[in-house]
């Protein structure tokens, strides 16, 4: 009995394979819209686009950003200044696409633009520093899928969402992990909505990797402007060992994580030139090993397993 479903697992992921394998035709006339190209994931994704042939349509934050991305790039690259979280550029970066897309409308839309804003105890939060997050992770995504789509249908195209592990797993406080949840829940939705019209979207949920969002200095120093904003009160029932716990593990984050960020542009890559992508990709060996399988434990198995592996508030029972 194993035997046999040991190869009908086996015949399934051959045949899986098989079938992602097969490319979308004539790629060099296909345009792609990329949010966050100053640096990381989107960088790298738009020089690897560009290398492949691909018409790719990079919006930065900044101009200094744009430039160095052109100066890595051939004429094709075309960049335009876009913040995610603002609707008049939203309406301009959209516009703009579409003056050169044209009739062909947007083979690719690709939301990658993000940020890890403040992370520790919500408790030391305040609405501001949640809502920051937010704006930018999944209010910026919803308005350019939104402002874009009608191009994105005209093409029967793509639409790849960078979600995150974050967005299984809630491991911390703050608004990062609230962002990427909600993101997973609106790439669901969209796919379903869209696939009426030929439309495909896929979410990447990478591991964690060396980017802007996983600088251990930045997040330290956000971490101590928490504390520093906290109640006397809170500051006595959470403890001074806490706070020095937490800057040390934040302090260390970017060390421990993934160099390779070719890692997640490749599963990119794949959700925009497979004919047949996958809905979900996670990049990284600690999301498909570790916390991918961990999503799926019974709640009181992951609660026991972070209650006894983090920091300890001073007054802890």
């Amino acid at each position: 009995m194993w035997l046999y479903l040991l190869a009908l697992v086996g015949l399934w992921n051959l045949l899986r394979l098989f079938r992602e394998r097969k490319m979308v035709s004539h790629l060099q006339d296909k345009y792609v819209f990329i949010t966050g190209c100053d640096s990381g994931f989107g960088n790298l994704l738009a020089r690897q686009l560009d290398r492949r042939g691909m018409r790719v349509l990079a919006a930065c934050l900044t101009e200094k950003g744009a430039e160095q991305l052109r100066s890595k790039t051939s004429d094709r690259l075309e960049t335009v200044i876009l913040d995610v979280t603002k609707t008049e550029s939203i309406v301009a970066a959209t516009q703009w696409v579409k003056e050169r897309v044209g009739n062909r409308g947007l083979w690719g839309l690709v939301n990658n633009a993000g940020i890890s804003g403040h992370l520790g105890p919500n408790e030391w939060m305040n609405k501001q520093n949640i809502a920051s997050v937010l704006d930018v992770n999944l209010l910026g995504v919803i308005e350019v899928t939104l402002s874009t789509v009608p191009l994105v249908r005209k093409a029967r195209g793509r639409v790849v969402n960078v979600a995150s592990i974050a967005g299984r797993l809630s491991f911390c406080g703050g608004g990062y992990c609230i962002s990427k949840y909600g993101v997973e829940a609106f790439s669901d939705s969209l796919r379903r909505e869209l696939s009426y019209f030929g439309v495909k979207v896929a979410i990447v949920e990478p591991g964690f990797f060396r980017t802007d969002v996983t600088n251990g200095v930045t997040l330290s120093s956000n971490f101590q402007m928490l504390w520093d904003q906290t109640s006397s009160e809170v500051r006595e029932v959470y403890g001074e060992n806490y706070l020095a716990s937490y800057l040390k593990m934040l302090n260390g984050l970017d060390q421990r994580c993934n160099k390779d960020l070719s890692l997640v542009t490749d599963c990119m890559e794949h959700a925009l030139t497979s004919c047949h992508p996958r809905t979900r990709y996670s990049a990284g060996w600690d999301a498909k090993f570790f916390y991918l399988p961990m999503s799926y434990l019974p709640t009181f198995l992951v609660d026991a397993l972070f209650y006894w592996t983090s920091p300890k508030p001073e007054k802890a029972l």
